[in-house]
């Protein structure tokens, strides 16, 4: 990650994730952000909280950025889970250093 500069709110969002920190996970996003991850999609801050816990905490969720190009951050996921570590795509929308759209899925 040395060489891969990011945007405030996606920087915010892996240091998050890795401190395994829901409160400043749920702080990246904006009112009436979206997530589409898992063939499943989280809108708003009760359901974004919902996705946080269920996909980044209880597995304790830890991200080593590969790239980052245009809005796509390519990382390895790795944690509590089968099969890891796993690359995976992030595809952010940003306005005004906070995440409005986050779209996953796996490279």
């Amino acid at each position: 990650m040395d060489d891969i500069t990011l945007p405030k709110a996606v920087e915010n969002f892996i240091a998050a994730t890795n401190a395994n920190d829901a409160n400043a996970l749920a702080a990246v996003f904006g009112d009436g952000a979206t997530v589409h991850d898992d063939g499943k999609t989280w809108t708003g801050e009760a359901e974004i909280h919902e996705w946080i816990q269920g996909h980044l905490i209880d597995p304790k969720i830890v991200l080593t950025p590969t790239s980052f190009a245009g809005d796509r951050l390519v990382a390895s996921g790795d944690g509590e889970f089968p099969g890891g570590p796993l690359s995976f795509a992030f595809v952010f929308g940003i306005k005004d250093d906070q995440v409005t759209d986050l779209a996953i899925d796996p490279v």
